[in-house]
């Protein structure tokens, strides 16, 4: 799997590449945190000097005044870098997984549902991004802070540096209570917003009924208790909000407080809290800004909790068994070899389930057209999957022209089947795109070529740009559309054609449409279908699987 193999290794990879951005950001990280301690400590100065009557230097004060613009600057610095630093490791993970996704066999698409895919690209991705954004790096910042803070404190005044150092942990905890019993709260609140966002609609769409069965008084009841279960949800963490900011001020005040106290009493009680004015000033600045980190890191570690699960399901993805990587063409093993042998075939979809297929055999002669029949879920579409490579059987060997299917190159596989679905699925781009998938070796006239084999290409004629017209919903009837998937499946020509209830869902008219181009696709090929309306059509031999077929 290469270096790509975790999400840890990535971004070891990015740090690597960006050692210039890496430096910057540990550069600013540490400027930000020894810039916020020098202000309070200028301030200090100015305070005394007041206070012993001496006379401030415009030096001085413009010192402080440029400490501060500098922390601020600095501190604006360290979280776009951070912002950058993060949005670099995402865009590294996101393309390791599309690298990922290359290497992939066909089974991870067939078994695997495009919306736990699309997940992990978007929503676990993301996770990435606030793991550093709002998560470890963040935390690395705060706890240096928090540190540097408490030192100099220390340095400052024993007696509240170790008032503060017990006074962190329960300050620690009482800020995670409250973060966790808000973040509650607004989950609760987001679900009765939604229970209230679908009530409407429902409401509307099932208005007759309810008017009927005079159910008005039930419907503004479940309404009202929706939106009463957010309010309070809501008031509960406005409350949270607002009561946890005073707390930490009259903490920090009691502190500040008990230290002043002290400083007032004679002996050794002041030589351990004493401190001048300009003292207490900077220290209440750095009583003030102690807070700060605290809160942020409960977040933090929040953040980085909820982003490791993410992480997990990304790792799981990149861990995911690739395919054998072929390049080479293979050539069939033999002249004479069917177009397709099935030999002691047995199949199921997972352990303990049932088998679809057990000791099936099937033999299909090069030229032959052969209808696969039987009852829904007797095993018809799996044994075309079977054909295609999408799936390896349990038991039994699955031969393609004398060739297993998984030894064929993914990159040739279009050249050996062609295969045409229930449904058409519409890629992005123009009428082309959709026939030649943006292969680079399908050329425009044998996109014409295939769009004429299947009575399409006088359509695509009369469209604004031809086959360069854009494809949007629309523009191609749903007879079209499945005109379009068989002109698509045979554009490269392949030796054989695999129909899965191609005209499951047309009508009379649009499929004689579709039958008469499938029959003009099939000529010189090996046909192997799933529908008994072509089997009718161009005739063939008819192979029932898993007992009688109910037609």
């Amino acid at each position: 799997m290469g270096s790509e193999g975790s999400v840890a290794r990535i971004i070891g990879g990015t740090i690597r590449g960006s050692k210039a951005l890496s430096a910057l950001l540990l550069a600013a990280i540490a400027g930000s945190v020894l810039l916020a301690l020098l202000p309070p400590l200028v301030l200090e100065q100015i305070v005394d000097a007041l206070a012993e009557q001496r006379q401030v230097t415009v030096s001085l004060a413009a010192g402080y005044f440029l400490l501060v613009a500098a922390s601020g600057a600095l501190d604006a610095a360290k979280e776009s870098l951070i912002t950058v630093f993060g949005q670099k490791a995402t865009h590294h993970v996101r393309s390791a997984m599309s690298a990922k996704l290359l290497r992939l066999p066909a089974s991870y698409y067939v078994e695997t549902e495009p919306g736990v895919t699309a997940s992990r690209f978007v929503n676990d991705v993301n996770t990435v991004d606030s793991l550093f954004a709002s998560g470890v790096i963040s935390m690395a910042a705060d706890v240096c802070r928090l540190f540097s803070i408490l030192l100099v404190i220390f340095t400052r005044s024993i007696g509240l540096g170790l008032l503060l150092l017990a006074a962190a942990p329960l300050l620690f905890w009482m800020t995670r209570a409250f973060q966790k019993r808000m973040l509650a709260a607004q989950l609760e609140s987001r679900v009765a917003v939604g229970r209230t966002n679908q009530q409407i609609p429902e409401t509307l769409k099932n208005i007759r009924t309810i008017r009927v069965f005079h159910r008005e008084d039930y419907m503004r009841r479940r309404y009202g208790d929706a939106i009463e279960q957010g309010y309070r949800a809501q008031e509960r963490s406005n409350f949270y909000d607002a009561v946890y900011s005073p707390i930490v001020v009259t903490v920090s005040a009691l502190l500040i407080g008990i230290v002043m106290a002290a400083s007032a009493q004679g002996g050794a009680v002041r030589s351990f809290f004493g401190m001048s004015a300009g003292t207490a000033a900077a220290l209440i600045a750095y009583v003030g800004s102690f807070f700060d980190p605290l809160e942020s890191i409960g977040m933090e570690i929040q953040n980085i909790q909820s982003a490791v699960a993410g992480v997990r399901r990304i790792n799981e993805f990149l861990r995911e068994p690739e395919r054998e990587e072929r390049t080479k063409t293979p050539e069939p093993a033999s002249a004479k070899a069917p177009a397709v042998q099935l030999s002691g075939v047995s199949f199921s979809y997972g352990k303990g389930e049932r088998e679809i297929l057990r000791d099936f055999d099937l033999t299909v002669q090069e030229g032959e057209s052969v209808l696969l029949a039987g009852r829904t879920g007797a095993g018809k579409s799996t044994l075309v999957k079977l054909i295609l490579g999408l799936y390896e059987p349990e038991t039994g060997q699955v031969r393609v022209f004398g060739m297993p299917p998984a030894a064929i190159p993914e990159t040739e596989k279009r050249r050996w089947f062609g295969y045409v679905e229930q449904q058409f699925h519409q890629i992005p781009g123009t009428v082309g795109d959709q026939v030649s998938l943006k292969d680079p070796r399908v050329s425009a006239a044998q996109i014409q070529k295939a769009l004429a084999t299947v009575g399409l290409w006088a359509t695509v004629q009369s469209l604004p740009e031809g086959i360069h017209t854009p494809c949007g919903e629309g523009l191609f009837s749903q007879g079209q559309l499945q005109l379009l998937s068989i002109a698509r499946a045979i554009v490269l020509e392949p030796k054989l054609l695999l129909l899965d209830e191609i005209t499951a869902n047309l009508d009379s008219e649009t499929e004689g449409q579709v039958l008469a181009a499938l029959k003009a696709a099939s000529l010189h090929r090996t046909v192997l279908s799933i529908s008994h309306r072509l089997y009718e059509e161009n005739g063939g031999r008819r192979v029932v699987i898993g007992g009688e077929a109910p037609w």
